[in-house]
């Protein structure tokens, strides 16, 4: 070995020299190994990234590629000529759909050029805009930088539920789902379609969706008729529905109303001339002034006419087609159909005014009180308290307190002592509600009788607080009192069991059979005697009703009124309370009836004897605009035509000359039927009547069943809505079949009147009646002629001058107690008994003396043994 200095300096310059070269060849190897791991970990990272976007994909929602239409639309009412009354919106339903044909291309443009520019390149998703996002996302540390195309916002407003996720992670998952399922889309919907839904599904604002909507909401007016201006404005709201509302925010609006065309003229899409003309239009104060009308209209809660709609279209689609009530519920509010109803606005508005005009009720109006309250204490119970419990609490210190209040302070008054007794320190008040409803109360119906077809209805007085609130038209049961009287006794009496309006009862004192319950009248001037059908119904008589039941029977009557459509009667005779019992002919009723039902018996009546379900819609379209549901009328006869006759000439009676004259139009002379009602201490007041065209039902009274004193007032309103809706109809009148005649009858007996009865003491009982088919062919058997001295009164006696002996008509009759027939009567059992003013010697004068009374009114009692020689037998 060379060991030398010169050597060894050699070997150390070589070790110098080496190092570095170590060093470098050390670090290209760590290089080569970081690089190598840099690449593993990506390639690694890649296909766990793979993986999880696979993971992502594999979980996406499946979707129908061929049905991408939005589910929940707005459902619309309307009226009988086909105008639109209301819209029905439930969550995220108010959209109206419209074709893409019938959107305007500006409208389209404007979207496009806003929203997605390369919409018609694209495939679904737009990577330019992808990149663009990303490199700004990177710069400013944000994800919420938009680059979804129309595609997949259509997607994430139908499939994702708009989109709103709560993490970072969940929003990442939903945009890789979304882009994935755009691109498929793409591959099976034409552009058109895409862009259709995506403007019948996209947030305007305002609570509305899609386009028409926004259109009718902003500018009143189909989206067809949109201008440029009005486009952009639309078109500018996308972005973000609330900050860029135009009604709420113009100024904002104004800015992206600029934006959009601004990209629409660099797009070629419009002109400078289109851009300037729109630029200067003020589109906002027509917006305003269409935010004013909107705004009135919306405020208003459903009328009552719209409420019974919606119950009759729930229970319809349950009964008819099998709904459950919730999926009912669901397609009525955000099913997008169409409500084509029966109601006819210019009668509706008729009946609202006159309800509303306070001077046509009793002057001592009152308020009653509906409370809510619900406190939670300091120790975390919570309790409900209502007015109910409020009048418990007042009625400790004042036991005659009661709900119904002079004023709507002072309601307001008890409810807040009320409140300040309950509520203690420590207490938190959860919920409270005073309403006041004004009183007595008030329903109407107004139907077409020869349809069904109810036209008008009003189911309370005041303002209505509320959507589908108590509706005393047609969900409220009241006890119907004597307008039950034609329905459950005459019209079975008449039609099945052989009787005719000149059929007589006897007006005396008669007990429920096997009771000791006496019926009694609602007049107090005594019994009225032998009476006819006719006129137990002209004057509300209920001795004579109640004994046509009984000759009917209570379960034939029952029959009939379940023909009539009622549904809330009881028919099971084993339950201790029913309705197959005489009771019903004055219309004591278990639970009683709704005004829509008992109004629309009374049109069958109208209707020549032909039953109509009472309907408020015609027909119901679903979206698509197929029939759901279909109203065609389905008369069915439950009457003989001479029945319906019958009773409305019984029924015009009323009116021109029985209970219910206050009822007669005074502004036309079109004839009026129909029957007055009322309950126990005038808790219920009726009138249901109906002339040649329409028949109308009213109810007036107090919600809590108290009595009134003023029992007109219903009847005064009647008329007035009627005489409005007959203005410039012709009169017409009541036609009868051809089966029906006329004979002159008696109506002590109801048979042909013979020449006693015109010449009866009390006067004459002659009148001429209508009969179905035939009239009676046996003469009068109630009157008797004899001779009496207009002297002593009595029975006239041989010696009796024959100037003072006169010839008149009385009764043979069996008195019950004392009737009006009473002075009239001589009865069957015979007597010797004559004239004791007449006589030719003392000895021939009696011990004692009739009372001698005024020669029209023989003795009460006054009988005779055999008809005098002078009794003239009843003509053929």
């Amino acid at each position: 070995m060379n060991y030398s200095k010169r050597n060894t300096q050699k070997k150390q310059k070589q070790l110098r020299y080496a190092s570095p070269k170590l060093r470098s060849k050390f670090n290209v190897w760590m290089l080569r190994i970081v690089i190598i791991g840099m690449l593993a970990i990506t390639i690694i990272a890649g296909y766990g990234g793979y993986g999880l976007v696979l993971g992502v994909i594999d979980n996406t929602p499946e979707i129908d590629f061929g049905n991408i239409e939005p589910e929940a639309f707005a459902s619309t009412v309307y009226d009988n000529k086909g105008k639109e009354v209301y819209k029905l919106v439930g969550s995220n339903a108010n959209r109206i759909s419209v074709s893409l044909s019938n959107i305007p291309e500006n409208l389209k443009n404007a979207f496009i050029a806003i929203e997605d520019e390369r919409f018609y390149s694209h495939e679904g998703i737009d990577i330019k805009g992808i990149v663009r996002v990303s490199i700004a996302g990177v710069a400013s540390g944000s994800l919420n930088q938009g680059a979804s195309t129309i595609t997949q916002q259509l997607l994430k407003n139908i499939v994702f539920s708009g989109g709103n996720e709560s993490t970072i992670a969940d929003k990442i998952q939903r945009k890789i789902q979304e882009q994935y399922l755009a691109i498929q889309l793409e591959k099976k919907v034409s552009k058109e379609t895409i862009l259709e839904n995506y403007l019948n599904t996209i947030n305007l604002g305002q609570n509305t969706l899609g386009v028409q909507a926004a259109s009718k909401r902003y500018f009143d007016k189909d989206v067809s008729k949109l201008t440029l201006s009005e486009c952009a404005v639309i078109a500018g709201i996308t972005k973000n529905p609330s900050a860029l509302n135009p009604i709420s925010y113009p100024e904002d609006n104004s800015y992206r109303r600029e934006d959009v065309l601004d990209k629409m003229l660099s797009l070629d899409m419009i002109t400078k001339e289109q851009y300037d003309e729109a630029l200067a239009d003020d589109v906002y104060t027509r917006i305003q002034k269409v935010n004013k009308k909107k705004t009135k209209i919306s405020n208003v809660v459903t009328s009552y006419f719209t409420d019974a709609v919606i119950d009759e279209v729930l229970s319809d689609l349950q009964t008819e087609l099998g709904y459950t009530q919730a999926q009912a519920t669901n397609l009525i509010y955000r099913g997008g159909l169409s409500i084509y109803t029966t109601q006819d606005r210019k009668m509706q508005k008729v009946c609202d005014s006159v309800i509303a005009d306070k001077s046509l009720y009793p002057f001592s109006t009152e308020y009653a009180l509906t409370y809510r309250l619900t406190v939670t204490n300091k120790n975390g119970k919570t309790t409900n308290y209502d007015e109910k419990t409020l009048e418990v609490y007042f009625k400790k210190s004042n036991p005659s307190f009661d709900l119904l209040f002079s004023t709507e302070k002072e309601a307001e008054n008890y409810a807040k002592q009320y409140r300040k007794h309950i509520v203690k320190k420590g207490d938190t008040i959860d919920g409270e509600v005073i309403n006041t409803s004004i009183q007595p109360q008030i329903s109407f119906v107004l139907m077409d009788q020869s349809t069904g077809e109810v036209k008008a209805l009003v189911g309370g007085r005041g303002q209505k607080l509320g959507s589908r609130t108590l509706n005393r038209a047609t969900s409220t049961v009241r006890q119907p009192g004597s307008t039950f009287k034609v329905l459950s006794a005459y019209l079975p009496a008449i039609d099945a069991g052989g009787m005719t309006l000149a059929t007589v009862q006897d007006d005396a004192e008669y007990y429920y059979p096997g009771t000791g319950k006496k019926v009694k009248n609602w007049y107090s001037s005594g019994y009225r005697g032998l009476s006819t059908l006719r006129e137990g119904i002209r004057e509300s008589m209920n001795v004579v009703t109640v004994k046509t039941l009984a000759d009917v029977t209570p379960q034939v009557g029952f029959k009939y009124l379940k023909k009539l459509g009622f549904t809330t009667l009881v028919g099971d005779t084993s339950l201790p309370a029913n309705d197959v019992n005489l009771s019903t002919a004055l219309g004591g009723l278990t639970h009683g009836v709704t005004n829509l039902e008992a109004t629309a018996a009374y049109a069958s009546i109208a209707n020549a004897g032909k039953y109509n379900k009472p309907i408020l819609y015609t027909k119901i379209l679903d979206h698509d605009g197929n029939v759901l549901l279909d109203k065609t009328p389905k008369p069915k006869q439950v009457m003989k035509e001479s029945t319906a006759f019958l009773l409305t000439s019984a029924m015009k009676d009323v009116v021109t000359s029985g209970t219910g004259t206050l009822a007669r139009l005074t502004t036309t002379s079109m004839p009026v039927a129909g029957k007055t009602g009322t309950t126990t201490k005038s808790v219920d007041a009726w009138f249901i009547g109906y002339t040649p065209y329409y028949t109308a039902g009213i109810w007036g009274g107090y919600d809590n069943n108290k009595s009134q004193s003023n029992t007109s007032y219903h009847k005064v309103i009647w008329r007035k809505i009627m005489e409005q809706i007959h203005s410039g109809l012709k009169v017409k009148e009541f036609n009868g079949p051809s089966s029906i005649v006329s004979a002159s009858i008696c109506t002590k007996s109801g048979l042909l009147a013979s020449s006693e009865c015109s010449n009866a003491a009390g006067g004459s009982t002659v009148r001429t009646e209508y009969f179905a088919g035939s009239a009676p062919t046996k003469h009068c058997d109630r009157h008797i002629s004899v001779q009496i001295c207009n002297v002593s009164g009595q029975l006239a006696g041989p010696y009796c001058p024959s100037s003072c002996i006169v010839t008149k008509s009385f009764l043979l009759k069996d008195e019950t107690g004392t009737t009006a027939d009473t002075p009239y009567v001589i009865s069957k059992q015979g007597s010797t008994t004559k004239c004791t003013a007449h006589y030719t010697s003392t000895a021939e004068k009696p011990q004692q003396e009739d009372k001698p009374v005024n020669s029209s009114t023989p003795n009460t009692g006054t009988t005779i043994t055999t008809p005098p020689t002078t009794h003239t037998t009843p003509q053929p």
